[in-house]
């Protein structure tokens, strides 16, 4: 193969120099978690609305059951699921700081306390402020004794149950979650995707230099920094194994929507070179990556009984592993095949090498594949 002379991505690692994350990046991770997951809120504040108003129907005197309390009840709910919505997504964005650190390596029932805590002060001070906002007056002590109790209860019941559901759908995403849900995965099923294959180069020089822990520390770390990058373009993350982390996108007939795999590789570059000092200073390295893309049919199948997960086979999963393989004896940090360039428009700023055939191990026939690097 031709032209796959590049900066050297078995190098392992470097000491890139960048700024360290500051506040901004709370803000930019809140704001793209809400962005992210606002048909989740729509559906939440729907929910929340129709609870408001079954609360009036069911606690409150029959003489009060008028429209204005109905849809007064309605917007005090829509209030607190808001302000329950807003703390989930404040926790989920905490940035690496210290407090970020230590919730992270609380045990889970202690996380649960801090959360609630917290979440049970955002109802008590949205459900007396919506309170005078939408009664015009301040509550009155019967309130506080008999109302408020029932109302934090239900509150966190149901703020509780939405948060079971958010954390599910972020651990096994949401798609998967779907798909079990309707069981559209029971048989095998074909569709056709994008895949990339991800790997930290210099893993294996890393363990020898490191303590495993430490390198697993590291390891756990590039999975975290670059989750935002994939879910900001569209990618679903299939599955973590070792050092390598495997995303898939539906392949669909929009050249630039099928782009999008390209700008993420380079999202993630762009995202690891601005919080490098970090590792640096907790690690001594910073990680180096590499990926290779290619598109085509996959065999996409629920798979297990104690343990179900959505299984991907096919040539197209092999292909993707094999040009990640191909990266390091190419010295380059991204290889793609034609076939994906086929269903792609390169974003600008970006240019495609010369192509060549590559004999792949496990496949008779040899692929054309081009490297993908930024425009100097």
């Amino acid at each position: 193969m031709t032209s796959l002379d590049g900066p050297g991505a078995d190098s392992g690692v470097a000491a890139i120099k960048a700024s360290p994350a500051g506040a901004g990046e709370f803000r930019s991770a809140f704001t793209a978690y809400a962005r992210r997951y606002r048909k989740f809120l729509f559906g939440l504040l729907i929910a929340a609305f129709v609870s408001g108003i079954a609360y009036r129907y069911l606690f409150d005197p029959y003489d009060e059951r008028e429209l204005a309390n109905f849809i007064r009840s309605g917007f005090h709910a829509m209030g607190l699921a808001l302000g329950g919505w807003t703390v989930q997504l404040a926790f989920v964005s905490i940035p690496r700081s210290r407090l970020g650190a230590a919730l992270r390596k609380l045990p889970l029932w202690a996380e649960f306390v801090v959360k609630s805590i917290a979440m049970t002060a955002a109802f008590t001070a949205v459900a007396v402020i919506l309170q005078i906002i939408l009664y015009g007056a301040p509550p009155q002590r019967f309130w506080f004794e008999h109302e408020l109790p029932n109302i934090l209860s239900l509150a966190f019941v149901f703020s509780l149950f939405v948060g079971m559901l958010f954390e599910l759908q972020r651990f096994i995403g949401g798609r998967v979650l779907g798909s079990f849900l309707l069981g559209t995965y029971r048989r095998p099923t074909r569709e056709q995707r994008i895949v990339m294959f991800l790997d930290i180069a210099g893993s294996t020089t890393l363990a020898e230099n490191m303590d495993e822990l430490r390198v697993h520390d590291l390891i756990t770390r590039f999975f975290y920094d670059i989750d935002g990058p994939i879910a900001d373009h569209g990618g679903e993350v299939h599955s973590y194994v070792g050092d390598e982390v495997i995303v898939t996108w539906p392949q669909g007939g929009d050249p630039k929507r099928n782009a999008g795999c390209l700008r993420c590789f380079f999202a993630i570059e762009d995202k690891i070179a601005r919080v490098a000092s970090s590792y640096v200073a907790e690690f001594g390295v910073a990680p180096r990556f590499r990926a290779g893309l290619h598109a085509g049919p996959v065999i996409v199948s629920q798979c297990g009984e104690l343990k179900r997960q959505l299984a991907y086979f096919g040539d197209t999963m092999n292909v993707a592993a094999r040009l990640r393989e191909h990266c390091k004896a190419a010295g380059e940090l991204l290889i793609v095949s034609a076939e994906l360039l086929h269903c792609v428009r390169v974003p600008p700023g970006l240019k495609i090498g010369s192509g060549g055939k590559i004999p792949l191990r496990g496949r008779r026939i040899p692929i054309e594949a081009h490297s993908v690097r930024r425009e100097e």
